[in-house]
Formats: structure tokens, C-alpha cells, sequence
């Protein structure tokens, strides 16, 4: 049996949430998510949940408003990252009607990202750019 799954939402573990999420809505476009119904705001749903230990930087949610991409939560953890992510985002560049127009884009792109506070990684020349965000979790330009 397999499950009927509507969408797919993806979570971040981060150290700052409200500052990584400033580099996805900066960088790619994203929202913040509004509240689900019939909270006014997030901090009124969150206080539902009665955790002592939360406090203002403890997740940040994301959504893209043309809705062509997953919804973000970025979750704050006590715990550094200590070695590579095994999952990783792929923006993919879909403007050009020519691979040389689509990689020029994609380093347009990739230098862009980098003056938000991406790190470059790797770059597969033609095809795609490896970059970190601020935190260092790795995602791929393509």
C-alpha cells in the first residue's frame, strides 16, 4: 500500500532560524507562512503547544508563494552541524531557451546567492553549482 501523499514539506535543522530564513525569502523568493486557521499568528498557535523551552528563534516557516517549490520549516537544534546533509535542494534555473543562456543564468544565479551569504562548494561546469547556505547545508543551482 503507498501512502496518498498530498505534498511534501521540507525541515531544516538550523542554529537561527529567523536568520536563515531571511537568506531563503531573500535568495529564492519565499514567504513566511501564515498561521494555520483560526490563529491570527504564530506565536498565538505556538502557545498551544505549552513548551517552557521555546522562545522567539525556535522555527521559522517558510512558503513559496507561486507554490513551485516545498514548504520550509527551518527548526532550531541545540546541536552543531558536524558533516554533510544526505538530502539537499536543487533550484533548478528554467528561464533560457540554450544550455549557454541556462549556465549563465545558473552563475548569475550562484553569485547572487553567494552575495546573500552562500558559500561556493563545487561547480560542475554547464550543468551545476554546489553552494552552502549561511548555516552550510549544501544545495545545488542548476
Amino acid at each position: 500500500m503507498a501512502l496518498s501523499v498530498r505534498k511534501v514539506d521540507c525541515t531544516l535543522d538550523c542554529a537561527a532560524p529567523a536568520a536563515l530564513a531571511e537568506f531563503y525569502k531573500r535568495g529564492f523568493g519565499y514567504e513566511d507562512e501564515p498561521p494555520p486557521p483560526p490563529f491570527a499568528t504564530r506565536e498565538e498557535w505556538l502557545a498551544q503547544f505549552d513548551d517552557p523551552e521555546d522562545d522567539a528563534d525556535d522555527g521559522a516557516w517558510l512558503h513559496h508563494p507561486a507554490g513551485t517549490a516545498p514548504r520550509l520549516f527551518l527548526q532550531q537544534v541545540k546541536e552543531p552541524k558536524v558533516g554533510k546533509i544526505r538530502l539537499h535542494f536543487d533550484f533548478r534555473i528554467t528561464d533560457a531557451d540554450t544550455p549557454e543562456g541556462r549556465w549563465q543564468q545558473v552563475v548569475a544565479a550562484a553569485e547572487f546567492l553567494t552575495g546573500l551569504g552562500a558559500t561556493e562548494v563545487a561547480v560542475a561546469t554547464g550543468h551545476h553549482v554546489v553552494l552552502a547556505d549561511p548555516e552550510g547545508n549544501e544545495f545545488c543551482v542548476a
